[in-house]
């Protein structure tokens, strides 16, 4: 398992957008981590890595073999893995 850290959340939303990361990122790495343990128990993807939560998250990037999308749109396995990683993300919020 290839874990996402603090750092690699940072470069890669400041290498994808110019606009400034407003969300902790220490929140966004465990909630991503954790939803990519749950979900690589659901279901078996290759390839499936922690950093796809996040890209779904931030900037709607379908996660392949997940089915997160259908013509543009979320689907309901979709909708639900974002709400997870959201659900997750203002629990570790709220805890720091």
């Amino acid at each position: 398992m290839k874990k996402l850290t603090s750092k690699r959340v940072k470069e890669y939303f400041s290498w994808r957008t110019d606009d400034e990361l407003r969300h902790c990122p220490d929140c966004v790495t465990l909630a991503c981590n954790e939803v990519y343990i749950k979900f690589s128990n659901e279901f078996t993807v290759p390839k499936l890595k922690a950093e796809d939560f996040m890209k779904l998250l931030f900037f709607n990037d379908p996660i392949e073999g997940l089915f997160t999308h259908s013509y543009g749109f979320h689907t309901a396995t979709g909708r639900n893995i974002i709400e997870t990683l959201k659900m997750k993300y203002y629990e570790y919020e709220s805890a720091s």
